[in-house]
């Protein structure tokens, strides 16, 4: 038998989009059965020093790194490269095979579904223009030709880099931003971690997520999903395939096989659609700013009455409120928030019945299973088995709990 070919990776997988990249990679190596050896550092850093003096024979790296792509570029062995796209072709490595996610059209995706929202004004928060940023310039700048086309004016905040210590003036930064902002308004985030400072921002300001400001970040990284009280809706690259793109490009220049592309553009994949772009104009502000708490604290347990100290008027005006703009009443609307949580929850089969119950805010799975079987027909173990199968739940209950959800 060959010895197995030795690649090095070099990737920062701390990133989601890295991470999936890498998962890309190993696709494709199961699949067609390729022996390779694989380097990658012990920390899943992206590192050069010493890459030349290094006894490989391929390698497949993130060129969004400028370091990286000064380094590899003019090496005498296999080198693909993976990185953002750019409208300017001179910006490419010449010589070297890229694979790279569009960058433009991640940006539409999230430009149209905004539209789409019935949303007229629009920003993009972005960051600072460093040299390991051309990938997000490039994202700020389809944005503004987008709306330059359109005839509107694009609204572009950069904010400052990540830091423990700045982080207080950072977010203040933000916030001063978001309250400034013309509304409503629909914002880009160029990333979901900074689509995640963006809603953090937002509700430091006391502005509604989504009736004021909707927000669409790209990754749609799980750990942004997490960490935000607001469930974010973002584009989904399309990395896994760059991946496996990658992968098989180097393997065909490994075996002397002649490459038809020296670039490759893939498209995003879609887009994750949640709570924090789903805008629906509101006409009443006391029901704007009680949606807005509902969204943040339903699952935590909160009343109707604590939503309506949060809003400043009495249960009862309060109810009144809601009666005329929504046809719900207050409780109503925080259940159908449990509910849309706990559906979403339900889709992923590794997570038990009774931490959807306690996470979507259920005082118990009893309680839980009688909302479905009233809200819905059905348990929700069954609409589990039915969602992970691809039914959509028993009965379709897609339709009736996406009409629930529109108002939400």
């Amino acid at each position: 038998m060959p010895s197995p070919h030795r690649i090095a990776l070099l990737f920062n997988a701390n990133k989601v989009y890295d991470r999936h990249v890498l998962t890309g990679i190993g696709q494709y190596l199961t699949s067609t059965r390729v022996e390779w050896d694989l380097f990658m550092e012990e920390d899943f850093r992206s590192r050069t020093v010493g890459i030349h003096h290094w006894r490989g024979d391929g390698i497949i790296a993130d060129f969004d790194d400028p370091v990286v792509g000064e380094t590899l570029c003019g090496m005498s062995l296999p080198v693909v490269a993976v990185g953002g796209s750019y409208a300017d072709p001179a910006n490419y490595p010449v010589g070297i095979p890229y694979v790279a996610t569009d960058n433009a059209r991640l940006v539409r995706l999230a430009y149209d579904h905004l539209i789409d929202q019935g949303l007229q004004r629009f920003a993009f928060y972005g960051l600072p223009p460093m040299p390991g940023n051309r990938w997000a310039m490039e994202r700020e700048q389809a944005f503004l030709a987008m709306t330059r086309a359109d005839r509107l004016e694009g609204l572009v905040f950069r904010g400052s880099p990540t830091s423990a210590g700045g982080w207080g003036v950072a977010q203040e930064a933000i916030a001063d931003w978001v309250r400034a902002l013309p509304k409503p308004i629909g914002i880009i985030a160029v990333t979901d971690a900074r689509a995640r400072h963006l809603l953090q921002a937002c509700i430091v300001a006391d502005v509604p997520v989504p009736a004021e400001i909707a927000v669409v970040g790209i990754d749609n990284d799980p750990m942004a999903q997490l960490l935000s009280r607001i469930p974010l809706t973002s584009v989904i690259q399309g990395a896994e395939e760059m991946g496996h793109t990658a992968a098989r490009l180097l393997h065909q220049m490994l075996h002397g096989g002649r490459l038809t592309q020296q670039r490759i553009i893939v498209p995003p994949k879609g887009i994750n659609v949640q709570a924090s772009s789903r805008h629906v104009p509101m006409n009443n502000p006391h029901v704007m700013r009680a949606l807005h708490h509902i969204r943040q604290y339903a699952c935590l347990g909160i009343k109707t009455d604590q939503v309506a100290d949060y809003v400043g008027v009495s249960r009862t005006l309060l109810e009144e409120h809601f009666k005329r703009e929504l046809k719900l009443t207050v409780h109503q609307a925080i259940l159908q928030h449990k509910l849309q949580t706990a559906r979403q929850m339900l889709a992923d089969a590794a997570v038990p019945l009774a931490d959807v119950a306690v996470r979507s805010g259920f005082t118990s799975l009893q309680y839980m299973y009688a909302v479905f079987r009233r809200e819905l027909g059905c348990t929700p173990r069954q609409y589990a088995e039915a969602v992970q199968a691809g039914e959509g739940g028993p009965g379709n209950p897609e339709v009736r709990a996406e009409r629930d959800h529109a108002a939400l």
